[in-house]
């Protein structure tokens, strides 16, 4: 079932029963092109369709603005599914340009030709084509989200992508909620997102930040031309919620609060979690956050609200400095003015203790139902270093960077920025592992080709050794490359995430595709393996797909390889993909049967 909240005209009420639960959004819905199929087995077949379609929006005083959307919808569809349950989203493009969806969060186990993103499993879909994206929901449960995965398409294109318990199963949460509210926290820029994009390559020292933060697509209570559409949540006294909050923003971290209450975080990354009380939550893009909050207040209409997190000197990154807010109101609540209502309260915009505290507290559920399976051995070991890097001005070119010679800023893994190649990773190299299948003559590629498309060569440790965190790289320059890191299937990996004082510290969040990983470390400084090693939590640690490497400081995963395929390992601020902080592993095909890469879909598109 697809349900979707058009941002549009007056907050209006809807309920949608799920289970013994009531989801109420803030606005009627129309059904997307959908219908379920009941299987035997208990679980459901959906099939959907997401028609990529331009739209016209209105925000900040400032016109209409044409934008990419998902059936005409801002934010798109949320769709609702339960575990175990079997998925076709038919994406066709009805505009003028390229465009891909990625599922994220989903582990799309044995289905990486449906994961989306760019030239890494996947050409982009070309105007006026269509694929189907096929995949079983295998283990999820909880909030994750669906977006663009091409340029900075996910600013407009995106939606919830909601995963409920088994049929007939409750929530394994101290209390049962009333209803759920999704809560998407997003940015809107006045200008297009393709310029934005364009100026952030050509300029070298930035990008222009965006005009608002958002709350299901609206900037609320601050902002001007605004308030009228502030996402707005209709709670009973003494009744608990559950929120599904999702950082959907492109390029920063977000506090979330809402004013006078506490918040009981249940669910990380579609992961249970033990629960944990505390009145603010830190996201960073990418990641989402399931908490129940109960309406234990007064009688009376509470601001909730999102802040901006970023820990770098703002001379150097800007940050949106209003909050977006929405309304919390309970049944009977006196009418109020926005000066009388009472607003959410945040830590400073950098406060990276505040942060890492927070994150440090969360710990998976790890009961016998729900067990986390934390690998206690490594078979292989990497350090990534993050961070950024000058990219040398081209001969013939007038740059006007901050490096030398006018070089431009860009970012790196391991000393190497990524550079997408002109075919998708994933068919690259299935045509060099299945060279004589039939299936190859789809594609228009030969083996040389596919040969030449990446190298399997990324480093396992830094181009660069050095005192990471000390500020003290000679070369701030890094190597280019398409390059990838194989790994067999069936072996624990541990992944430490370094970040780099390399020009400067920023808290950098690291998704991987086709993965959910155990965040067994966080610290600050360099990583010392004797030493922070031994304090690593191998019982509970919290289950994520995206992790906030923390600024100055480290984070260590570790993730068991089940799941052959090509997958994407990024930043997920946008402006940090944009400029290269980006590599794939390749897992490769276990010896059973059930264990290999299924071959392609038929639809499956061309460069």
């Amino acid at each position: 079932m697809v349900m979707s909240k058009s941002s549009r005209g007056s907050p209006s009420f809807y309920y949608c029963f799920l289970l013994l639960c009531s989801l109420l959004l803030t606005s009627f819905s129309a059904l997307a092109s959908a219908n379920k199929k009941e299987n035997p087995d208990g679980t459901s077949t959906h099939h959907l369709h997401f028609k990529i379609k331009y739209t016209n929006e209105t925000r900040l005083c400032n016109g209409t603005k044409q934008i990419i959307s998902v059936n005409g919808q801002f934010p798109g569809p949320t769709v609702y599914v339960h575990t175990g349950d079997f998925v076709n989203i038919k994406v066709s493009n009805h505009i003028d340009e390229n465009v891909t969806i990625h599922w994220h969060g989903v582990r799309q186990m044995f289905t990486v030709w449906a994961d989306g993103p760019a030239y890494i499993t996947q050409c982009p879909l070309q105007p006026k084509e269509h694929y189907n994206h096929n995949f079983t929901v295998v283990r999820e449960q909880g909030t994750l989200f669906w977006h663009a995965h091409l340029g900075w398409q996910r600013g407009t294109l995106y939606g919830a992508f909601i995963i409920m318990p088994p049929k007939g199963q409750p929530y394994p949460f101290p209390i049962q909620p009333k209803a759920e509210f999704p809560l998407l926290l997003g940015e809107w820029w006045n200008m297009q997102l393709d310029d934005v994009e364009k100026f952030g390559l050509e300029n070298g020292r930035g990008y222009n930040i965006s005009n608002a933060t958002t709350i299901n697509g609206q900037p609320g209570l601050l902002y001007p031309c605004s308030q009228e559409n502030a996402t707005t949540l209709r709670v009973k006294k003494g009744e608990t919620y559950l929120l599904r909050i999702i950082n959907a923003a492109m390029n920063f971290q977000m506090y979330f609060q809402v004013a006078k209450h506490m918040l009981t975080i249940v669910e990380t990354d579609a992961s249970f979690s033990k629960p944990y009380t505390t009145d603010i939550i830190v996201l960073a893009p990418g990641q989402t956050a399931d908490v129940l909050i109960t309406a234990d207040q007064d009688v009376d209409s509470y601001v909730f609200g999102a802040a901006v997190f970023s820990p770098p000197d703002p001379l150097r990154v800007e940050y949106p400095t209003i909050t977006t807010t929405g309304l919390f109101i309970y049944e009977g609540a006196p009418n109020k003015t926005v000066e009388e209502l009472e607003f959410p309260t945040f830590p400073a915009f950098n406060d990276s203790a505040f942060a890492l505290n927070y994150v440090s507290q969360l710990r998976s559920l790890n009961s016998q139902e729900h067990p986390s399976w934390t690998p206690q051995t490594v078979d292989r070991s990497f350090l990534f270093t993050v961070g950024y890097s000058y990219v040398e001005c081209k001969a013939g070119e007038v740059c006007q960077g901050p490096g030398p010679g006018g070089a431009t800023v860009g970012t790196n893994i391991n000393n190497v920025t990524f550079e997408l190649p002109s075919v998708a990773i994933l068919q690259a190299y299935y045509q060099q592992i299945h060279p004589n299948q039939s299936v190859a003559a789809m594609w228009d590629t030969s083996l040389a080709q596919a040969e030449d498309s990446y190298e399997e060569d990324f480093p396992s440790m830094p181009l660069f050794q050095y005192n990471y965190t000390d500020g003290n790289l000679a070369n701030n320059f890094a190597e280019f490359g398409t390059k990838v890191m194989v790994v067999d299937f069936n072996v624990n990996v541990q992944l430490v995430l370094q970040n780099t004082d390399s020009l400067f510290f920023e808290s950098h969040p690291f998704h991987l595709h086709g993965y959910n990983f155990h965040v067994v470390g966080l610290g600050m400084g360099t990583y010392n393996e004797e030493r922070d090693s031994a304090n690593f939590n191998l019982v509970d640690p919290p289950i994520m797909n995206t992790v906030a490497v923390p600024a100055g400081g480290w984070a260590a995963i570790r993730f068991f390889t089940d799941n052959p395929g090509v997958w994407l390992m990024h930043c997920h601020f946008e402006m940090h993909t944009t400029w290269g902080m980006m590599m794939a592993f390749i897992v490769k095909d276990g010896s059973a049967p059930n264990q290999k890469l299924p071959p392609p879909p038929k639809d499956y598109p061309k460069c």
